[in-house]
């Protein structure tokens, strides 16, 4: 693709409000020019992600319109004229906003790793579905709280993208980990992907059956993707001196709470963001570098459960947000 030959317009996924689906729009909007410094790249698959709904319903406000998207794998197209370390037709994986576009522009010493030139299609929507939620896993279980081996950990929405690759890694760690799903096809899943217990929150009583496979003595750490409803229930299932790590609002925010309800237990609480973990170009090359690996060499897998259109995306988020899905969803970008 020649400079001449790109696009002044294209399709993008954005939301021009906060609230409901009807806030989200399928249209056409100016290709971005680049600097010195950039890139433009031309999209061909983006991860979705629960941080959209949380932008489209305020959580996390952002300015409007804002194109919507966190993570994509395409081709480089054009570059600045200062830009020394890709090449137009670069096939690339990164992490930005505004990705479910067509193309987007970013800087060339972001979050961004040049992929080999025989990438297929497959593996560039592979890890367009595993940077976030790869990265998350991976970073939180060394970093938020460093997993050992014979850990007991509580694990929220073990079915879906983060769970599924967090079943794995404990299950490789040698840690014992403790999945809560909310159906009996998602403690299948959960099962086949490493987990040792499986809780089904729709049948079972969480906290009950955490304390009774720990012999009452609680879990290691928690990993809280839901929010409200489930804090409660994660304070009281931790041991003594053990690690609450809330980084999801699925149920909505936590409310405010009494910091001494830390105190019986001496619990360390976190809200961690992947986005502290790879703030140095060192940070992104380790983690990039080895999830990378792991998905090359069969140690990870990443289940995919169904591939949009990028027109379709209000219809995607409709099927996450309801909790009828497993695995990662993915949109396939026009070309």
């Amino acid at each position: 693709m020649t400079a001449d030959s790109i696009p002044k317009t294209q399709k993008v996924v954005l939301i021009d409000g906060v609230g409901d689906y009807d806030v989200i729009k399928y249209q056409d909007s100016a290709v971005p020019s680049i600097g010195d410094n950039e890139l433009l790249i031309k999209n061909k698959y983006a991860g979705i992600n629960f941080i959209e709904a949380y932008f489209r319903k305020g959580i996390y406000p952002v300015q409007l319109p804002q194109i919507l998207g966190r993570e994509a794998t395409g081709v480089v197209v054009a570059k600045g004229q200062s830009v020394k370390n890709f090449d137009i037709g670069d096939k690339v994986a990164y992490m930005s906003s505004s990705t479910f576009a067509q193309y987007t522009k970013y800087s060339s010493s972001g979050l961004i790793s040049k992929l080999p030139s025989e990438t297929t299609d497959d593996q560039l929507k592979v890890y367009a579905a595993a940077l976030i939620q790869g990265l998350t896993a991976l970073t939180f279980l060394d970093e938020a709280y460093k997993v050992k081996e014979g850990d007991y950990i509580l694990l929220y929405a073990a079915a879906g993208g983060v769970g599924l690759l967090m079943d794995q890694l404990l299950k490789e760690r040698g840690a014992h980990a403790i999945a809560v799903v909310s159906t009996e096809e998602k403690e299948e899943l959960a099962k086949k992907f490493g987990a040792e217990y499986v809780i089904n929150s729709s049948k079972e009583d969480i906290l009950k059956r955490a304390l009774e496979i720990t012999n009452d003595k609680g879990v290691d750490a928690v990993f809280d993707s839901v929010g409200k409803d489930t804090f409660d229930i994660s304070l009281n299932a931790l041991k003594l001196k053990g690690s609450f790590v809330s980084f999801g609002n699925a149920s909505g925010p936590v409310p405010p709470f009494a910091l001494s309800r830390l105190s019986s237990k001496n619990i360390r609480l976190m809200r961690p963001t992947l986005f502290g973990y790879l703030a140095e170009p060192e940070d992104w090359d380790h983690y990039s570098k080895k999830l990378f690996e792991l998905i090359d060499s069969g140690k990870l897998k990443i289940a995919i459960t169904k591939t949009y259109p990028l027109s379709e995306y209000k219809i995607a988020t409709q099927e996450l947000e309801s909790r009828k899905t497993t695995g990662k969803l993915v949109l396939e970008i026009p070309q």
